[in-house]
């Protein structure tokens, strides 16, 4: 059985787990069963190990990891559950499991069907050109990262504007009961996106500077269109951290820039995948 295969396998194993861990957090959330909580973590954790064995299996048998195209997505699921556990274990709150769990299940699936799991052909010259740096990966892994803790806020976010409308409202249903205070969800927003955006920043400069090494081979850069959206989505959220700390902005105004932050991180991974709008970052869709 070759490592494609296997890789494969893993891969499903995964996902598996991750279908069983989205039920388990969604029936702990309703029914605060502790057990339940247990076997969710138990589950998120075995799901974790197997997409760690997939991608090292699909990086031996493609001689090297796919940064980018349709396996992006498959690297963001990872990513997106390791910031999830840091959370779970940090903060000891469980209860975004149930949102953030099966983000990385639809990455998994959406990246599936985008043809992610096949191993392909090795990449063009030009593309191995762009790739020879050590910027490259260390750029793509800070900022796979930072879109986990930007998602994990813009999660927190949402919640927080629900269920203060539902306290201002003075009707509190029974799920929103099984919420946080408001004072811990502002601050697991706060905490992840005070994580994610040095992460991000770092990652933007390290690609910027390869993107100027390579000026002659892909000319005007900053025109691209995944740049310049990367570049609003820095500006979205370094403006929440200045708001929320170097002003006396309100929480429910910070939750609002964090979910538009989060709809322009979900344009620019559309973009970056649609031809004839991601510029030079294209790199990799036709032969994943």
């Amino acid at each position: 059985m070759n490592l494609g295969v296997v890789s494969s396998l893993t891969m499903g194993f995964a996902m598996v787990f991750l279908a069983g861990a989205t039920v388990l957090y969604g029936y702990h959330f309703i029914a605060k069963r502790p057990s339940a909580s247990f076997y969710a973590s138990l589950a998120t954790g075995l799901a974790f190990l197997s997409l760690t064995a997939s991608i090292g299996l699909h990086s031996s048998a493609s001689q090297g990891t796919r940064i980018y195209g349709a396996y992006s997505l498959v690297l963001a699921a990872w990513a997106l559950v390791v910031v999830y556990f840091a959370v779970e274990h940090l903060v000891k709150l469980k209860v975004y499991g149930t949102v953030l769990v099966p983000l990385s299940l639809a990455a998994l699936v959406v990246a599936q069907l985008m043809g992610a799991g096949s191993v392909g052909p090795a990449p063009s010259a030009a593309d191995i050109a762009l790739f020879n740096s050590w910027r490259v990966g260390v750029h793509v892994a800070l900022v796979v990262f930072a879109n986990a803790g930007f998602f994990i806020g813009a999660v927190a976010s949402g919640a927080y504007l629900g269920l203060e409308a539902q306290l201002k409202g003075h009707r509190t249903s029974t799920l929103f009961k099984r919420l946080p205070s408001l004072a811990q969800t502002d601050a697991i927003a706060r905490r992840a996106i005070v994580f994610a955006f040095p992460a991000y920043s770092g990652g933007l400069l390290l690609g910027v500077l390869r993107a100027i090494e390579e000026r002659a081979t892909i000319g005007v850069w900053w025109l691209d269109p995944r740049i310049m959206l990367s570049g609003m989505v820095w500006l979205i959220f370094g403006a929440y951290l200045y708001l929320r700390y170097g002003r006396t902005t309100s929480a429910r105004t910070a939750a609002f820039i964090a979910l538009v932050g989060a709809v322009f991180v979900v344009a620019l991974a559309i973009v970056a995948r649609t031809p004839g709008l991601a510029g030079f970052h294209l790199f990799g869709i036709a032969a994943q």
